[in-house]
């Protein structure tokens, strides 16, 4: 029997990959997107050729108004919700915190701080055996940043990530008896087209070089331990802030 997932910011990197391998385990997607709705049907169209269901939604997850109407839409159109995946984001621009004007850093927070948490509280009400619901799974896509800082970058981005993980950890306890488990992600430098979006283009190169293990992640491999998280199998695993970084 198929389940219902909703992933933010899944018309491309992470995101989509996300998607593509939940869609061979028998999940049906609500596609989030916030700009590109040409990514977000070609997304669509693969999960449908993969014999699921798939919807594409636009939100700005900094506006709850839209946050609380996407889920309705996904009540409405592929039914109860089991799983969230909060993947959408943004760095801001990397600078100095010395640098940092501040609607970036509103920008930043409200999106990844802000949006994180109503995308949490909707799935919550209806996923909570407390609100009437059969339990679920949230899994947030943090960052190693939020354990780095991220000095001379985006310390701004590495904060709000480090506000993921606090909440990560926090609604876990709070929905425990409830049905409902709560981990997250922290990938390292991965192969998407975030670093070209935020100005440094070559960074995925540059900066997998320095890794440890010699090279960045790619999608597919952050999506694997997404998809670990998901696997009704893990049940005792809550809580838990989990770096997919290559030993940073």
């Amino acid at each position: 029997m198929s389940r219902t997932l909703l992933i933010t910011g899944a018309s491309r990197g992470i995101g989509a990959e996300i998607a593509l391998q939940a869609a061979r385990a028998d999940f049906d997607i609500c596609i989030n997107y916030a700009n590109n709705q040409e990514q977000a049907e070609a997304v669509a169209s693969q999960i449908r050729n993969a014999g699921a269901r798939a919807m594409i939604y636009q939100a700005d997850m900094a506006k709850e108004a839209e946050i609380v109407a996407m889920f309705e839409a996904v009540d409405k159109e592929l039914g109860p919700l089991h799983g969230l995946i909060n993947n959408a984001g943004i760095t801001g621009k990397f600078c100095r915190v010395d640098e940092l004007d501040h609607a970036t850093a509103q920008r930043v927070m409200d999106v990844n701080i802000v949006g994180c948490m109503m995308t949490m509280r909707e799935a919550v009400k209806r996923m909570s055996t407390t609100h009437g619901g059969k339990g679920g799974v949230i899994v947030n896509i943090s960052s190693v940043a939020a354990r780095l800082g991220s000095p001379g970058e985006y310390v701004h981005y590495a904060a709000s990530k480090g506000a993921v993980d606090a909440m990560t950890i926090g609604l876990a306890k709070e929905v425990a008896k409830e049905g409902i488990r709560v981990n997250a992600i922290l990938p390292g430098i991965v192969d998407t087209d975030i670093h070209a979006n935020s100005g440094k283009p070559n960074r995925f190169a540059e900066r997998g070089a320095l890794m440890p293990m010699g090279r960045g992640g790619h999608p597919e491999e952050i999506a694997n331990a997404v998809m670990w998280l998901l696997d009704d199998k893990n049940t005792f695993t809550n809580g838990a802030c989990i770096p997919v970084s290559g030993g940073v």
